[in-house]
């Protein structure tokens, strides 16, 4: 299959300044990133065929190349990222610093960047051992919670750093020596020639995984790991506005790596429980309330469940079916910006199946007056929809 231009996938032109290259490239990594696309192999592909057009376009002599001669100034490297030569944490070494600067100044709340492992390290630097993998849990919150945000202590069993080595894997500190392969260095160097002439390319060492160090005696512990299984209490504070279903993610309060490696993510699956009278609507919460038809006809006053407690409301005389009230800021706020939803209150007339021989009779006198004819002009004639327009306007 024929490779995509470069350009193509970032979506500039070939005049394109350095800044906008960068600027089409993070919005690219960000919209493709493992976080955010947990087991998509094709959002996977898609993230590393960025990284491999930014990796070309971003620097001067190589993009000249590729202006040049497309896609034959790539031939003899590996096939760059696309091509299996990096994998997705040697992006992050190389382009980390992409995903932890924001889009324009302000310092303003972005989800992404809270939620999804946006405080990735970006160091260039040699990384000893395999990071772990991610974690996943369950929290449940009440509706309130969600309202109002809450702090969660809770214990999570995972493998943590080996209490004997630290983490390290090696028996002691002299049994750690410099890696063979590399000389330390945590990189291997090839140099292939080409139609363009040599062309050289630093991949990770295969021996050490880029540490530049091996191990000659292993922790008796840990056989040489690094970690073990354990548990580890964590402290979790989770903003108002969440929803049911949505993760949030813990930067390195996964699984410890394996001989020193960076920990993986903690991924937060949010469970909010069901309430017993109040039900969610996006930021807005729903009550249905049953009046009997006295109550509905000549008005009243009642107390509803709130997401905080409780409200009194009073109905009017002549209350319809179907007609929705609004207690303002009484909802859900939304999780990445301000402002609250509301509370509507969507009344329900119940009808009696069962009457007495003098209900019925009472009844029966009212049935052919003019003021129990249903008028085709009042607000209870209105669909569902119409209603909740009216409301909005109000």
């Amino acid at each position: 299959m024929a490779k995509r231009d470069y350009y193509e996938i970032l979506g500039v032109a070939k005049t394109a300044s350095a800044d906008e290259i960068k600027k089409a490239y993070r919005k690219e990594a960000l919209k493709y990133h493992p976080d955010r696309n947990q087991g998509n192999k094709e959002a996977e592909e898609k993230f590393k065929e960025a990284a491999e057009a930014y990796e070309v376009l971003s620097d001067d002599q190589k993009k000249a190349k590729y202006d040049r001669f497309g896609h034959a100034a790539d031939m003899g490297q590996g096939g760059g990222y696309g091509g299996g030569g990096m994998n997705v944490e040697d992006i992050f070494r190389n382009f980390g610093d992409i995903f932890g600067g924001g889009q324009g100044g302000g310092g303003g709340f972005d989800p992404f960047e809270s939620f999804f492992g946006g405080g990735r390290s970006s160091g260039g630097g040699r990384q000893r051992g395999r990071k772990g993998s991610n974690l996943r849990i369950r929290v449940k919150m009440t509706m309130s919670e969600v309202a109002n945000g809450a702090h969660k202590t809770i214990k999570v069993k995972k493998h943590v750093a080996c209490h004997t080595c630290h983490g390290s894997g090696a028996k002691d500190a002299s049994s750690v020596s410099k890696c063979t392969m590399c000389g330390g260095q945590g990189v291997v160097k090839r140099v292939t020639n080409t139609i363009l002439g040599q062309m050289q390319t630093t991949t990770t060492c295969p021996q050490c995984n880029g540490s530049g160090e091996m191990i000659t005696k292993k922790c008796p512990t840990c056989n040489g790991l690094g970690t073990e299984y354990g548990e580890e209490t964590l402290n979790i504070d989770i903003p108002a506005g969440v929803q049911d279903g949505m993760q949030l993610s813990m930067s390195g309060k996964g699984n410890a790596g394996e001989q020193g490696g960076p920990a993986g993510d903690l991924i937060i699956s949010i469970e909010v429980e069901a309430h017993p009278e109040l039900e969610i609507d996006g930021q807005n919460v729903i009550y249905n309330l049953h009046l009997n038809f006295a109550d509905a006809a000549l008005g009243c006053n009642v107390e509803v469940p709130t997401v905080d407690g409780k409200a009194k409301i009073k109905i009017p005389a002549g209350t319809q079916a179907g007609k929705v009230l609004r207690l303002n800021g009484k909802g859900i706020p939304s999780v990445n910006s301000y402002g609250k939803g509301d509370q509507l209150i969507i009344i329900n007339v119940f009808t009696p199946t069962h009457l007495s021989a003098e209900e019925t009779k009472i009844i029966e006198k009212f049935r052919t007056s003019p003021n129990f004819k249903p008028s085709k002009d009042s607000k209870g004639d209105k669909g569902f929809f119409d209603k909740m327009k009216d409301i909005f306007r109000e």
